[in-house]
């Protein structure tokens, strides 16, 4: 395969790739790359995987959203207003928010892929998504903003109400001012009222909301849509997660399920989306009820499966903003595998570790023959790759300096 390192503008329809210190940009490129599509990868980061792939065109350095957000915008504009970018693609809820915010000044100069910002609106707030599932008849565990509980005697999950948090959802930021995301969930002990005002600044000043902890098992609908229609679509089963609680998915499959499908469909026909979107599920272990979790309103992390199973959405959505949804080939591989190597280690950590009130914890032996088991019947990886080997060094190299 050819290696792709053009500096200056393609002649060709090019596409911009933002990323942080992230394995979603670097799905985009090892797919694009080989296909003969430009790539500019815009890091905010000096070693982002991304940046270091062999199938990634040019690399174009930008601000950081988190120290700010406006001059970020600018220069995903400016890289936006070359006359051979096609399109942007979001890997990042930052992402997703700056293109849908300031939508018209980016649909001037390439094709739209991302949803309006009414929709993505509802989408990252997880109180308003609760409501706007219960309207689209999608089941959704009771949802409470923290500071209007007053039963604690159920099994409850705190979790942030805002995927970042910006000046458009809470008033103690400057339209320039962005803070992440990421706070993990916090599962609280049965019966024992929690701190509120400590829980709120561990939310970094958001009140968050308050859920009935559903446990089981962990699916995302993944979709691409167009004006409101699905033009492919593919769904992925959570086996293990960076924490025995669940979390980030590390080790997933490709399966099939026509409830849960028509359940993702449904909320986001609800939505009238546009663009990517994952829209995550709880399967009842008691009842077998799939009850929603979220929506991520970009690239998922673990796009190399979709990629590796034949739903290669990278290609999908340059095809789909090139006028050419007419291409995009339907079905995928279901039994598909795939691990996120550091993520096993984590969940492994984890079970050493970690103290979760509500779910129980395996034993280590056990854990650890299942995670070698798994990766003997499915030697897949997102980040390490035969023919592209360096991106998953860096990682290591970037994570040993990182924990030091």
């Amino acid at each position: 395969m050819s290696t792709y390192r053009v500096v200056g503008e393609s002649t060709h329809g090019s596409v911009v790739v933002p990323t942080g210190f992230s394995v979603h940009a670097l799905g985009c490129v090892r797919s694009l790359g080989p296909k003969g599509i430009h790539t500019i990868v815009a890091a905010d980061q000096k070693h982002t995987p991304a940046a270091r792939s062999r199938y990634r065109g040019e690399v174009r350095h930008v601000p950081s959203p988190y120290e700010d957000l406006t001059a970020y915008k600018d220069a995903l504009l400016s890289l936006a207003a070359r006359r051979d970018v096609q399109t942007v693609i979001p890997n990042q809820e930052e992402d997703t928010y700056v293109l849908s915010k300031y939508s018209d000044e980016f649909e001037r100069h390439v094709s739209v892929g991302w949803p309006s910002f009414e929709s993505l609106k509802v989408v990252q707030d997880g109180y308003a998504l609760a409501m706007a599932a219960a309207e689209a008849g999608v089941p959704v565990p009771k949802t409470q903003l923290l500071t209007d509980v007053d039963d604690w005697n159920r099994e409850l999950i705190v979790k942030q109400r805002y995927a970042i948090l910006t000046s458009e959802y809470v008033d103690f930021l400057a339209p320039s001012e962005c803070e992440g995301g990421g706070q993990k969930p916090v599962y609280l002990p049965t019966n024992v009222e929690p701190d509120v005002d400590e829980l709120i600044d561990a939310m970094l000043g958001q009140v968050p909301i308050v859920q009935e902890c559903v446990t089981g098992e962990e699916y995302s609908f993944r979709a691409l849509y167009e004006d409101g229609e699905a033009v492919a679509t593919s769904l992925r089963r959570q086996v293990r997660g960076d924490t025995y609680a669940g979390g980030a998915s590390v080790f997933r499959e490709l399966t099939h399920d026509p409830r849960v499908e028509a359940l993702g469909e449904r909320l986001l026909d609800h939505l009238d989306w546009h663009g990517l979107a994952t829209v995550q599920f709880m399967k009842d272990r008691e009842t077998g009820e799939f009850k929603l979790l979220e929506i991520n309103p970009r690239i998922w992390a673990s796009v190399m499966l979709d990629i590796r199973g034949g739903a290669d959405y990278p290609y999908n959505y340059w095809l789909m903003t090139a006028g050419e949804s007419d291409r995009i080939e339907s079905g995928y591989a279901v039994g598909t595998a795939s691990h996120l190597a550091h993520g096993e280690l984590d969940y492994l950590i984890s079970v050493l570790r970690d103290d979760f009130p509500n779910v129980e914890r395996p034993s280590f032996p056990t854990a650890l023959a299942a995670v070698l088991a798994s990766i003997y019947r499915h030697p897949n990886f997102d980040l390490v790759s035969i023919d592209d080997p360096v991106p998953f060094l860096w990682s290591v190299v970037n994570r040993l300096l990182s924990s030091r």
